[in-house]
């Protein structure tokens, strides 16, 4: 079992320092807590210090952070698929200790050793069905940046998006269902990488982002838009909006909820997309028919929870077990935008 990346800081004499502010950092703070962890420090990207405050601590820039304590320990709070942010983290990682402390973005519990233990199972079980070395590569190395922290493991198993539209192998009458489709970005990635499609439906719950969907496939033909959450049924459940990708569903004012199957009724779907902060499952749920009679191809991303790297595939196949499962990472810190792919 890889060492536990929680044991290790909390019993380490080195400053730690926080990366970063914001929901992410916040949480971190929680999980230090959890084994009476306190940190030195915290220090931002030289852009956002502004003599602020973050928790009671002063703002630094990373070069007064390491004037005041010459050797420390640095843990990144925020998530980043930007070229530009990840090589500053490298270049960071040059000359301090630096980790990524997996936290969930929703649910509780931390991805430690001891998850990974009660859930071995689980895992062996996922691993042995991926359907290729690459795959195994993804899983194995994301297990182990769970645990250890350390970013390397990521960065020496990821790929890009369009080596996954290579597995997708679309056609030119797909029949696409984008479930957290946000400004119509997965949308415009899904057109670039077709000569055409059947039908374009497209799910985004938060009514500000909703907007600017709606701006941005206005020219497109055959997208029917709906602004409404997914679950596991048609009906009212509660739904926090915080704009954006932050939105989640569990708390909140009452808002309407569809199911892939409500949304579909008996017409097919080719290849669904599921990103849905963290209501993967449920929305894996109501699409049961749509996936029971025409397994459609489909990306599920399965980063939002710590047991969405089994939970995911093993709920899927519960419903058909003749899909090939494949997992891939892309270029992002910490192990966000990381997808199961069912073909």
């Amino acid at each position: 079992m890889q060492s536990d990346f929680w044991h290790y800081i909390s019993t380490t004499n080195k400053p730690v320092w926080l990366y970063g502010m914001g929901d992410g950092a916040d949480k971190i703070i929680n999980a230090l807590a959890l084994y009476n962890k306190e940190i030195y420090g915290v220090f931002a990207s030289d852009e956002f210090v502004r003599g602020q405050s973050f928790h009671s601590y002063k703002v630094h820039t990373f070069n007064e952070a390491v004037s005041e304590c010459k050797d420390i320990i640095v843990l990144v709070c925020f998530g980043s698929g930007i070229k530009s942010v990840i090589d500053n983290v490298k270049k960071i990682s040059a000359t301090q200790e630096v980790y990524a402390p997996d936290v969930p973005v929703y649910g509780g519990g931390l991805f430690n050793s001891d998850f990974a233990r009660k859930n071995e199972d689980k895992l062996r079980q996922v691993y042995n069905i991926l359907a290729d070395e690459h795959s195994k590569k993804v899983f194995e190395n994301t297990v182990m940046y769970k645990l250890s922290a350390k970013l390397d493991y990521l960065f020496s198993c990821q790929s890009e998006v369009d080596e996954a539209y290579s597995l997708l192998n679309l056609s030119d009458e797909e029949i696409f269902v984008d479930l957290g489709a946000y400004r119509g970005d997965t949308v415009s990635e899904f057109i670039n990488h077709t000569s055409g499609y059947n039908k374009i439906y497209a799910v985004e719950p938060d009514r500000k982002t909703f907007k600017k969907l709606e701006q941005n496939t206005k020219d497109l033909n055959n997208i029917f838009l709906y602004n409404v959450c997914i679950s596991d049924k048609k009906g009212l459940i509660p739904f926090s909006m915080k704009s954006g990708r932050n939105s989640s569903a569990g708390a909140g004012e009452l808002f309407n909820a569809e199911s892939v199957d409500s949304i579909l009724a008996t017409q097919k779907a080719s290849y669904i997309k599921f990103d849905v902060e963290g209501s993967e499952l449920l929305a894996i749920k109501g699409a049961y028919n749509t996936i029971k009679n025409f397994k459609p191809k489909m990306n599920i991303a399965c980063y939002h929870r710590n047991e969405d790297i089994f939970s995911i595939p093993l709920e899927v196949l519960k419903i058909r077990s003749d899909y090939k499962v494949y997992m891939r990472h892309y270029p992002c810190i910490p192990s966000w935008d990381t997808q199961f792919y069912f073909i």
